[in-house]
């Protein structure tokens, strides 16, 4: 298979925005270190992954299951890395977060500026 087209991978996903989802998912996993189902030449890992998914070798739905996964997933920091959560004990953070809360409550209090347009309807 010299040249992959949408439509050599199009029976194996279901839409080409699916198609780059699941391509782009399969370069993250080839650059992470996975082997490829198919011979692997001088090409890039995008090449590759079309390739793949193209030769129907790929378990596509494992791919699919990866990707939302990826996405799933948030890192949670460790108990030595600092904190950027509202009411850190770090001092500068506590005063970065009091204004942020003091300008908040500025901007309920403002009265919403009527525009020209709402002028004229409620003139009616």
């Amino acid at each position: 298979m010299a040249r992959t087209t949408n439509s050599d991978t199009l029976p194996f996903v279901e839409s080409r925005y699916e198609l780059g989802m699941l391509a782009s998912q399969r370069v993250r996993d080839l650059n992470g270190g996975a082997e490829s189902v198919v011979e692997k030449t001088n090409d890039k890992p995008t090449v590759v992954a079309l390739r793949e998914i193209a030769s129907g070798k790929l378990d596509v739905n494992n791919v699919r299951h990866e990707f939302v996964q990826s996405y799933k997933e948030s890192p949670m920091p460790s108990a030595d890395e600092a904190s950027l959560e509202i009411g850190s004990e770090d001092p500068l953070l506590r005063e970065i977060d009091a204004e942020l809360e003091n300008a908040l409550i500025e901007e309920d209090n403002q009265t919403p500026v009527e525009t020209a347009a709402e002028a004229e309807i409620s003139a009616e």
